[in-house]
Order: C-alpha cells, then structure tokens, then sequence
C-alpha cells in the first residue's frame, strides 16, 4: 500500500462503503489525512443523520408541513423534507422508512380516458432521498384501503427490496359472520412485492390470528420484518413469506392496548418499554437473544428520576422512546409539550437535548384502533433508516443515510 500514490489510494478508498471508509481513518496518519482532506471529501460516500417529521396547524396553509431536523456533523449532503423530486401527487404520505430507503404513498389523478375526471388512483413510491432516485411500485387491489404497509431493505445482503401490505378482513370484504369473534381487523392475506420479480405474491395467513395497528412500529433486520402487534405480540416474517414468527414482548405495557417500540440495533432487535403513565417510574430497553426461544434479556434500566432529573421530572409522564441509533448503544427521546428531542446514551448514562420540535409535531397513538384523535406521546412511529432513508405521519423518522452507497434506487 506505501507504494500506492494518493490519487490511486483514493479512487480505492472512494468505491468502499461508508463504515468501512470511517475504519480506514484508523490504519495511518497519511489514510487519515486523505480522507479528511476537503478536497476528497466532496467524493467520499458521507452519512446523514437527522429525523424527517411533521407538523399540522390549522391556522396555517398548507395546514400540514413536513420538516427535517439534521443531526450530522456535516451539512451536505442537503435533504429535501418535501421530497419535490419525486413525481407530482395530489398528495405524498410517507409509510415506512428502511436502511435509507422510503416507502411513499402517492395519491395522483388517473387517466380520464378510463375513469371519471374526479377518480384518484394510488401508487407507491421508493426512493432515495439523498441521490433523488425513485421507483414506483404498483398499487394491490386493496391498496387504497390497507392500514398496514412496510419496506424490507437491507443493503448489505441484496441491492433490491420488498414492500409488505398486510391486508385485514374488512378490506377484503369478508362477511362480519365469518370474521375473528375476538380481534378487530384480523390479518388475512400477505402480498408481498419484489423489486427482483417486478411482481406482488399472495398467501393466505396461516399463524395467528393477529392485528397489526395502523402505525405500528417495526424493523427490518437480517430479511426478517418484525412488526410490534395487539395483544403484546411481534410478528416476523421473511421476505418470501414462508418463515413466521409470533412473539411476546418482555414486559407487557400498563395499559393493554399500548404497542411499545422494537428497533433494530447493531444487529440485533431491540424493545424499548416506557410506559409514560402513572404507574410507570423506569424505562426499559431489552434484546432478543432468540427468535426461536422468544428469549429476552434486559440491556439497560434506567428510573425516571435518573434519565431526567428534577428539573424536567414532568417529562416521565410524557415522554416516547422513538428510535435507536444503528450502531451506536444510543437511544433518541421525544417528551414534554414542545417535543423536545433528547438522545440518550446507554453506557454512559448522559441525557443530551438536541432540540424542540414543536407542538405541532403531532404523534398517533398505535394501540387505539383506527381511531383520528391524536394524542401527545406514544412511540412517535420513528425509525432507524440505515443507509439511506428515512420514515413519517404524524409521526417521526429517523434518518441516517450513507450518501453514495449502492443501491438500485
């Protein structure tokens, strides 16, 4: 490598992921000073940080604006909250967020050769914010009216991706007579379309029965989807839909339709356990040792009194825990009437506010069936994106997005 010039390092060095060009800082001084020059930094791949989330006020027009709050050192490469590259909708909603890509709900007029002049017709969008490159994907039969829609995508095994609609019984119009007794808007069917195939697949829901809330919380790790549902369950599925899984949480919530957050953590699945009620005095944040054991083991516990103090004691009452940092033992807050986000560090035990988001900045309480109230906290659907993305309504997106990594988007 000594005989290497600096422009030949460099082009090497330039082809190389973002982690493994942050690990190459640390072979020699002269590595160091290459990739930190100013010069060659414009051409490195660079990581953005921040969260996308929005705001609605109804004194103001458009009553609902989109934001994003940038947490990176570095100040390029710039997002655009509104996401003005993608193709003119009549309305653009944000569904998912996965390793740096976006899952968009896109609400556009159709051709009035074949329907009426008034008909909207919906397509999902996926698209990189940072490169500004987007896919469609076909809308299902029953797309305008699922609940549940989620992206897989993981980088590092595949350049492709997978979009999951979780399609309940009232959507596919199934008789009250022969639905779930017991659980409303029971899932029936799981379509799953793959960028690879260019095509949806259809089965029928075999493990259960199970509900997923609208805006429930999951993650994608190592091809597995894993989504928070009712009756403190997980599910996992794989992106063929053959594997599934259903698992219970470690700690059920006070309340029992509250649905606490699971994110995924260097390499592993994480729940986050805070019950911001009256009964609630800690926090809570365990790992999955075992899919197949359902076994749990407590990472971290942490009082109230200890994570906020005296001085921001009213926070323990209204407060979410909203994503994990990816590689980092590092968990992201927001709590108190204004939305303070707050970042919390599990080894050294430091509460850091990053800033106020707003009270505008609303949150959707999973764990309320389909109801429109919006209350102040749950865990705001805010997620980690991994390389590329990030993830909104009414909710919060974690965005952390290495610029120049390879993807088909």
């Amino acid at each position: 490598m000594a005989t290497l010039t600096d422009d030949i390092l460099v082009d090497i060095i330039l082809r190389l992921p973002y982690k493994s060009t942050c690990c190459c800082k640390c072979i020699s001084k002269r590595w160091r000073g290459l990739i930190s020059h100013r010069h060659h930094r414009k051409k490195m791949p660079q990581s953005v940080v921040g969260f996308f989330y929005e705001g609605y006020n109804e004194c103001r027009s458009p009553r609902k604006a989109r934001y994003f709050t940038n947490l990176s050192r570095e100040y390029y490469p710039l997002v655009d909250p509104s996401l003005s590259f993608l193709p003119n909708c009549r309305s653009l909603d944000i569904l998912d967020a996965c390793n740096g890509l976006l899952l968009c709900c896109c609400l556009k007029a159709a051709d009035p050769l074949y329907a009426g002049h008034n008909t909207l017709k919906l397509d999902y969008v996926v698209c990189n914010a940072t490169t500004k490159k987007w896919v469609s994907v076909p809308a299902t039969d029953w797309s305008s009216k699922v609940g549940v829609a989620r992206l897989g995508f993981d980088p590092a095994i595949t350049s492709h991706f997978h979009v999951f609609e979780f399609i309940d019984e009232e959507v596919l119009g199934i008789s009250e007579d022969e639905q779930n007794d017991e659980l409303y808007r029971c899932i029936h069917t799981l379509a799953i379309y793959s960028s690879k195939a260019g095509v949806w697949k259809y089965q029928t829901v075999e493990h259960g029965p199970f509900a997923i809330p609208k805006n429930s919380p999951g993650s994608f790790l190592n091809g597995i989807l894993n989504l928070a549902a009712y009756n403190n369950l997980i599910v996992a599925v794989d992106v063929e839909g053959d594997n599934w899984s259903l698992v219970h949480i470690p700690k059920p919530p006070y309340y029992a339709d509250d649905i606490n957050g699971i994110f995924p953590s260097q390499g592993q699945l994480y729940f986050a356990n805070s019950p911001a009620d009256s009964d609630g005095s800690e926090l809570s944040i365990w790992v999955h040792d075992d899919f197949v054991t359902g076994k749990w083991s407590l990472k971290h516990n942490v009082s109230h009194l200890q994570l906020f103090g005296t001085m921001y004691s009213s926070y323990a009452n209204d407060y979410s825990v909203i994503s994990m940092h990816p590689e980092h033992s590092l968990i992201f807050i927001v709590g108190g009437h204004n939305k303070t986000l707050m970042s919390y560090d599990m080894d050294s035990m430091q509460l850091c506010f990053i800033c106020q988001l707003g009270s505008e900045c609303r949150a959707e309480l999973p764990g309320c069936g389909d109801k429109d109230s919006f209350l102040s906290t749950r865990s705001l659907v805010l997620r980690v994106i991994g390389r590329y993305g990030l993830n909104v309504y009414a909710t919060l997106f974690f965005f952390f997005c290495e610029h120049g990594s390879e993807c088909e988007v």
